[in-house]
């Protein structure tokens, strides 16, 4: 018995020893994955290419294409196992003219004009314009209670702002997005004409917003635009004080769809092929700004996390996948596309990481997955967290990504990266997301960040 104790204790010691020294062996190589990304990397310069020598990338656009070959190339130069572009039918939608919304002859204001975006996908007003009273209202219960009444023949001003007591800006976000995507074909039920929506950000400021909008089938399509946060304010108050006319157009219009690309790149793995970590971003962007945060910067940092891998002299043992993302902003089709190959190839995602909330500094993952796995896996993947904290890094259950969610299917684990949230709807869909807004040190920490986390999933996996 005396010797049977003995033998156990030296083999929990054994085990111990041999822990730490895996420990202390993946500590120092995540720092030479820091090193590296903050000596070594391409994102910035690629992101400045994207901004300035491309702009936006809307689905469907010349600028779309010309990003779409750009980073094809670029994940061409660095030595990959394969690089292809996966085909996808995207919907193509174009603003047109230079929008018009205008205060007319108001008795406290005169003529003004707001500074104003069409949402995108939405029907143009028709050259001529068109011009009626404005009713606001702050949600769409609010809409439902005015009724048709109330509301036909009018323009339905939507005036609920994010809320600014929500620390998470995505919640805040998610919690008054719903006029955006809904608001006209809701309104458009009871007669309106037109819908003004106020923009979708924290701050107050004369930087309108655009965003994707949904029509339903059955439903008049009505033309909307986003108004900017101080417009939205000023509209406001002079609504209570007298009955305002506004007149508004647009000659944005759908195209016929055309082919587009998911970009993809991979490293094969070199003892578990079959098993896939993605990382991912969408190349699409508004027209507007030069997509510099959403999402140019999740489309370098996913390429860059394959060139710092090479630089760090790791070899892979499952296929690290970089894939490009079309049209997430107004339609989803690259995500699906992608989605539906997979399943027909019988394709197995361990895991999936997407970049999709700017180049802030890093804060950490969120994590979601199939209910059968998700508290076994993510109890799996907790035991990595004291090599991440010390760069600042947390994991928490949340959400991942709009062009990964479909994945869950698959019984892997699905996270979202996430920087610090609190600027990001500063320049979210507005003209105001460019190079300039981007500090190339924090986007170069997410790099790392991301880089470090597909290391330990391709280590140890989730068994």
């Amino acid at each position: 018995m005396k010797n049977l104790s003995i033998f156990f204790v030296c083999t929990f010691c054994i085990v111990q020893a041999l822990t730490a020294q895996t420990t202390d062996t993946d500590a120092f190589f995540i720092r030479k994955i820091y090193d590296n990304a903050l000596t070594r990397g391409r994102c910035y310069p690629w992101l400045e290419y994207l901004c300035k020598r491309i702009g936006g990338r809307l689905s469907g656009s010349p600028q779309a294409s010309a990003a779409v070959e750009y980073t094809r190339q670029m994940l061409d130069t660095m030595d990959l196992d394969k690089v292809w572009l996966q085909p996808c039918t995207v919907p193509r939608w174009t603003r047109g003219d230079r929008e018009v919304v205008r205060i007319v002859n108001s008795r406290k204001m005169g003529s003004v004009d707001l500074k104003a975006l069409a949402l995108g996908n939405s029907v143009g007003t028709g050259p001529g314009g068109l011009s009626a009273e404005v009713v606001e209202v702050l949600s769409l219960d609010e809409l439902e209670k005015l009724g048709e009444a109330n509301l036909r023949g009018k323009i339905v001003f939507f005036n609920r702002p994010l809320d600014p007591t929500q620390l998470n800006t995505f919640a805040a976000y998610g919690g008054a997005v719903d006029q955006r995507g809904l608001g006209a074909t809701r309104a458009a039920r009871f007669g309106a004409l037109g819908v003004l929506v106020r923009s979708m950000t924290t701050a107050l400021d004369d930087a309108p917003h655009t965003g994707a909008l949904r029509y339903e089938d059955g439903v008049p399509a009505i033309p909307a635009f986003g108004i900017s946060t101080n417009d939205a304010e000023r509209l406001s108050a002079l609504l209570k004080e007298e009955p305002v006319r506004v007149y508004m157009r647009s000659t944005c219009m759908m195209l016929d769809p055309v082919v587009s690309y998911n970009v993809i790149g991979e490293i094969t793995g070199s003892e578990k092929p079959e098993e896939i970590i993605l990382v991912g971003g969408h190349l699409d962007s508004w027209d507007v700004g030069e997509g510099a945060h959403d999402d140019g910067a999740g489309c370098v940092q996913a390429m860059d996390v394959l060139q710092v891998l090479k630089r760090s002299g790791y070899r892979p043992k499952r296929t690290i996948r970089c894939v490009l993302f079309m049209n997430e902003e107004n339609g989803l089709v690259g995500g699906a596309t992608y989605r539906e190959e997979s399943d027909k190839k019988k394709e197995f995602h361990l895991a999936a990481i997407e970049s999709d909330r700017g180049g802030f500094t890093p804060r950490g993952f969120t994590c979601e997955g199939e209910a059968s796995v998700f508290e076994k896996y993510f109890k799996r993947v907790s035991r990595w967290l004291p090599l991440i904290e010390p760069y600042g890094l947390h994991l928490k259950p949340g959400g991942s990504g709009a062009d990964i969610s479909g994945l869950k299917a698959q019984k892997g684990l699905l996270f979202g990266f996430e920087p610090d949230s609190q600027r990001y709807f500063d320049y979210h869909h507005a003209p105001t997301d460019v190079l300039e807004t981007v500090n190339r040190r924090e986007l170069e920490m997410g790099v790392a960040a991301i880089t470090s986390w597909v290391y330990l999933l391709d280590k140890y996996g989730l068994d």
